[in-house]
């Protein structure tokens, strides 16, 4: 009886040792990031560190790797799912398409209404399902949903409706949605390499790309297609993610400090992207670098490609997700 005893005590001891462990040394989460400190995924990411801490209340550390010093946003997931290296990182839906055929359908073009609708989406938990399969398959957790980028035409000559931008030859991004929805509303768009774009427009290979005001200044592509025609075909998504093995092994308190830090931080990145993106577009239109041009049949264009999204959700068993985002007022 008495060894019995002994031996379930020190059963226990062992149990309890990495508590007590914990509680003496502070956990130390590592996050990555391909951008700098100006940029609005560093940002969120800051924001996360710092709500983690006021919710936890207790001790723990951060070590944000920035500007690509860990590699890539598909390296970053795929060291989540392993437990190793990265604990949180904004990655885009694009990289976790190995995991849940789903993922990039939150990132599609012509999804949204506006960015009233894809905040009314986001804060309802919608892509909830989509969450849950990339938890279950990839074991990464999405805690939160930053993003908002608005994606635009930018093109060689002034067009302002469907008529006008018929026929027009356009660079699209290379997964198969893209393609069929352009085509739907009568342009002719075509998948090149993002870093030849610029010397396409300038050889009249094609008349126009589509990106966010980041993209457009970056990769100065107003020099050659001056003219941006606000289409709003599109609005980013960029989740916050948290890798689930590193999540299991934290206390039950930082959990639910993650998990409340992570949609706060989320919401903040939305709010701060949106508004940079507007900022941008001010500040080229104001050094006379590029030309807004309102287009006034965007209900009309969504309306279009809305079958061609129907038949793609589902294809990847999206279906369902799809017509609740469609019905969200």
């Amino acid at each position: 009886m008495y060894r019995r005893t002994l031996v379930g005590g020190l059963a226990a001891a062992t149990l309890a040792a990495p508590v007590i462990a914990r509680g003496q040394t502070p956990v130390t989460l590592n996050g990555a990031v391909q951008f700098n400190d100006d940029h609005a995924f560093t940002k969120a990411l800051v924001r996360f560190e710092e709500l983690v801490k006021k919710y936890y209340g207790k001790p723990v550390n951060f070590v944000l790797h920035k500007n690509s010093a860990l590699g890539l946003e598909k390296q970053y997931f795929e060291y989540m799912a392993q437990g190793k290296a990265v604990d949180y990182g904004i990655v885009s839906p694009a990289h976790m398409s190995t995991f849940s055929r789903a993922a990039p359908f939150i990132d599609a073009p012509f999804l949204f209404r506006d960015l009233s609708h894809w905040n009314k989406v986001l804060d309802a938990d919608l892509l909830k399902p989509v969450a849950d399969e990339i938890a279950q398959k990839a074991d990464v957790m999405l805690i939160g949903y930053a993003g908002g980028g608005v994606r635009n035409i930018f093109v060689n000559k002034p067009l302002g409706s469907l008529a006008e931008i018929k026929g027009l030859k356009v660079r699209v991004q290379g997964a198969p949605i893209w393609s069929k929805t352009f085509q739907a509303v009568g342009m002719s768009p075509t998948v090149i390499a993002y870093s030849e774009v610029y010397n396409a427009i300038q050889n009249n290979v094609i008349s126009a790309g589509e990106n966010e005001a980041a993209g457009i200044e970056a990769m100065k592509f107003y020099e050659v297609a001056p003219n941006l025609t606000m289409t709003e075909h599109a609005i980013t998504i960029r989740p916050i993610c948290f890798s689930g093995k590193t999540f299991k092994s934290l206390p039950k308190d930082l959990q639910d400090a993650v998990l409340k830090a992570g949609k706060e931080a989320g919401a903040y990145g939305r709010q701060v992207e949106s508004s940079e993106d507007e900022q941008k577009l001010v500040a080229l239109e104001k050094a006379g670098r590029l030309k807004r041009i309102a287009f006034k049949d965007r209900a009309e264009m969504k309306k279009m490609v809305d079958p061609v999204m129907a038949a793609y959700a589902k294809e990847i068993g999206a279906d369902t997700i799809y017509a609740k985002i469609v019905a969200l007022n």
